[in-house]
C-alpha cells in the first residue's frame, strides 16, 4: 500500500504558511513546470495561479523583513527598487 500512497500528490502547504525560502523554491519549480511545454492547459492554469500566490507571498515577506530592518536601524532604508536604478 505504500507504493500507492507514494503516487498520490503531496499535500501542498497553504501559501500563507510558507517561509520566504519555501515560497521562492516552489515558485522556481512552478516556473520551470510552466516552461515545460508538456503541461496540460488545466495544469498550467493551476500552476500559474499558484505561482502568482507564491510571488505575492514573497513580496509580503520581503516588505515585512524591510519593515523589521527599518525598526532595528531606526532610519530610512533604501528600497530594492531605488537601489537597482
Amino acid at each position: 500500500s505504500n507504493f500507492i500512497m507514494a503516487k498520490s500528490k503531496p499535500v501542498q502547504k497553504s501559501v500563507e504558511d510558507l517561509s520566504y525560502e519555501e515560497a521562492l523554491a516552489e515558485l522556481e519549480q512552478v516556473v520551470s513546470a510552466l516552461e515545460n511545454e508538456q503541461s496540460q492547459l488545466e495544469d498550467a492554469i493551476r500552476l500559474f495561479e499558484r505561482g502568482q500566490a507564491l510571488a505575492a507571498r514573497c513580496g509580503v515577506l520581503l516588505e515585512a523583513a524591510e519593515l523589521k530592518v527599518k525598526q532595528v536601524v531606526g532610519e530610512d532604508v533604501v528600497s530594492f527598487e531605488e537601489e537597482s536604478e
